[in-house]
């Protein structure tokens, strides 16, 4: 096919301006304002469905990580105690079943201030679960969670890995790299109404996201691995059905925490040890030494963004949850009990890929056919989109 040295320069200019535009996304203020100039008019609240509700977050500074665990859910006592009265058994969602792996994993004593925590207030059974590599007995022993267990005997506490029995599941559908449908296995216990979740995360940055915290923790800990020592090829890994590239990736972490959701019953972040840099497995360790922890998971991670001085406009996936109704994500609808927000932000250093991570805020680079239009046009209309 012959183009023109006009039609080419028209495409060029195309493309450099969606370049230039992608740039002047990345550098649009916080998620207070919309970040489709298009809704920023009077009709903002009739297209999105932002929360209006009140959000309670506590904030805890201290030197002692279970004691910061433990006071930041005391913090919330009057949020959780209703919620946690309804439901029959808890289940603890950590970040990773290893304590070994002390940056990336749940540590023992995260798992030990939420026992304290619902000691004197619940009694039913306590299930800790995780999909993992690492069949269940294994893991119990080997990384030292059955010295937890022993410590708090009085529960009824066992671990679980979900993907042992491929059997059990729910299905969420999400997209792929095509755009095209795909069903992404979520571990049955993860969406069970009977269940009041808590989500121990860790604070950290991430090569996807910008940063992961009580959100990401629930919907990539949910999906179904193969069973534990049993290879298969990488696409058979539901887990690596969320990794689809920047937006499809944003989107359907964004489609299943909508559907998860149902039984979510804190979201719980352990900042005593962040990370920074290269996360959410090759960063280096901040001191924070801050626990946050709240009812409302979006309020938490925003929270859990303003101590690491991260943009909140920048992680596709919660500004997302934020726009459909899901939670609280504007700081001034947002009580924070505890330490003050300012006195314990962090400056944390993000990925080295975080300017590629921040191009599902601008227009697609990859552009669809022109489909009969004037390449100039497509120019004009990206420009007063924009304007």
């Amino acid at each position: 096919m012959s183009v023109s040295r006009r039609s080419f320069f028209a495409r060029a200019g195309a493309i450099a301006a969606a370049q230039g535009l992608a740039l002047k996304a990345q550098q649009r203020p916080p998620v207070e304002t919309p970040l489709d100039p298009r809704m920023a008019t009077g009709d903002v609240e009739k297209l999105f469905k932002y929360s209006d509700r009140r959000a309670k977050v506590a904030l805890i500074k201290g030197d002692n990580r279970r004691k910061n665990i433990y006071e930041s859910l005391v913090a919330i006592n009057d949020q959780i105690l209703p919620v946690l009265k309804t439901r029959k058994y808890v289940l603890i969602k950590p970040n990773g079943i290893d304590p070994s792996r002390q940056l990336i994993s749940t540590q023992a004593d995260a798992v030990h201030g939420i026992l304290d925590y619902l000691a004197p207030r619940f009694k039913g059974p306590v299930v800790v679960a995780e999909c993992a590599g690492t069949p269940a007995k294994k893991a119990t022993s080997d990384f030292g969670w059955d010295k937890i267990f022993a410590e708090h005997k009085p529960f009824d506490i066992k671990l679980e890995v979900p993907n042992e029995d491929e059997s059990r599941y729910e299905l969420l559908y999400g997209i792929d790299y095509d755009m095209h449908l795909i069903p992404i296995r979520l571990g049955a216990r993860f969406v069970d109404p009977d269940a009041f979740v808590i989500s121990s995360a860790v604070l950290k940055t991430h090569n996807m996201v910008v940063a992961t915290m009580s959100i990401k923790n629930m919907v990539l800990g949910a999906a179904m691995n193969p069973p534990p020592g049993e290879r298969r090829p990488r696409g058979e890994s539901d887990k690596r059905k969320f990794h689809v590239g920047i937006r499809a990736g944003n989107y359907n972490m964004y489609l299943g925490a909508r559907m998860m959701m149902h039984n979510w019953g804190v979201g719980l972040i352990d900042g005593f040890e962040g990370m920074e840099g290269n996360g959410p497995v090759s960063g280096t360790p901040v001191p924070h030494r801050i626990a946050v922890a709240s009812t409302d998971f979006l309020a938490a991670d925003r929270v859990g963004l303003e101590c690491m001085e991260i943009d909140a406009s920048w992680p596709g996936y919660l500004n997302y949850f934020y726009q459909s109704g899901m939670g609280q994500y504007n700081l001034a609808k947002i009580d924070v009990v505890g330490a003050k927000i300012a006195d314990v932000q962090r400056k944390y250093r993000l990925h080295a890929d975080v300017d590629r991570m921040l191009e599902w805020r601008g227009p697609m680079q990859d552009l669809p056919p022109n489909m009969g239009r004037n390449p100039r046009r497509v120019e004009e209309d990206l420009s007063a989109y924009y304007a």
